[in-house]
């Protein structure tokens, strides 16, 4: 989903790129992440691969494992290693969701599930495989034209379902990732800036209040309910509030999640 919409902010950019699917490219294997950016030798390389099923996480902790922080650390020490500039893409779920403000990149971390620990590692092996030549994107709640996500997912059940219920005790940044790709590519071409940084969506909201402007902004008549996280459990925890902000000065500033739905939307009809 974010692959897609990154290959589209590049050539946009006009950027010669080499884009490998998962069937093409195991980040897993270190020999094979070497071979690709030996073998591209690209001037900055973008990582959008993660294993993203966050409760499947739970029951499969070492596979999780392998891509989001042995792999991460592989296409890192193969990017530094080309003399490449590595962006990495991390998460709002290395953070335990227990703090009542926006989170900033030096707050301190604490995930909750599988997803966001391996994540948070994933972080640190970037950081120790190209120190000098890496920026780690935090992010959350991405949706895209690219891939399943929560609209899609919600619209296909408001057509099965006469009514929906929907978590109301989670608190993020939807973010489009046609809005964020630009600002990867940015990064990668201007090789800055170094460290962490936080980048989503402006605004903030439940997933329920994310369900009720889905429907609203497709004419979709359902009823949609709100729950609480007790009434929904999952095999991960989730973290309740995990808005995230900068800290950092002149980064790029990213839309309202209410346009990056209309976006999503028009993007949607016109697949």
């Amino acid at each position: 989903m974010l692959g897609t919409d990154v290959q589209a902010a590049a050539l946009a950019a006009d950027h010669e790129i080499v884009a490998r699917t998962r069937a093409e490219l195991d980040i897993s294997d270190r020999s094979e992440v070497f071979a690709a950016v030996e073998d591209a030798r690209p001037g900055a390389v973008i990582n959008c691969a993660a294993y993203t099923n966050v409760d499947g996480a739970e029951s499969d902790p070492d596979g999780t494992a392998d891509v989001n922080a042995a792999g991460a650390g592989y296409v890192a020490e193969a990017a530094a290693a080309a003399g490449a500039w590595i962006v990495h893409v991390s998460t709002d779920y290395v953070f335990d969701g227990t703090k009542a403000s926006p989170y900033v990149e030096s707050d301190p971390t604490g995930p909750r599930s599988v997803y966001g620990a391996t994540k948070l590692l994933g972080e640190r092996s970037v950081a120790l495989s190209a120190p000098d030549r890496h920026t780690i994107v935090r992010s959350s709640w991405l949706f895209g034209a690219g891939g399943p996500c929560f609209p899609a997912t919600m619209l296909r059940l408001a057509a099965e379902r006469g009514a929906l219920t929907v978590v109301d005790d989670q608190v993020g940044c939807p973010t489009f990732t046609a809005h964020l790709a630009p600002a990867l590519v940015q990064f990668a071409t201007a090789g800055r800036p170094l460290g962490v940084v936080h980048l989503a969506a402006s605004g903030e909201c439940s997933w329920y209040q994310f369900a009720v402007e889905i429907m609203r902004a497709t004419n979709t008549s359902v009823d949609v309910r709100p729950i609480t996280t007790a009434e929904f459990p999952t095999p991960a925890r989730r973290p309740a509030y995990s808005v995230l902000r900068s800290e950092r000065d002149g980064l790029p500033v990213l839309p309202d999640w209410h346009s990056g739905l209309a976006d999503y939307l028009t993007a949607r009809v016109a697949a």
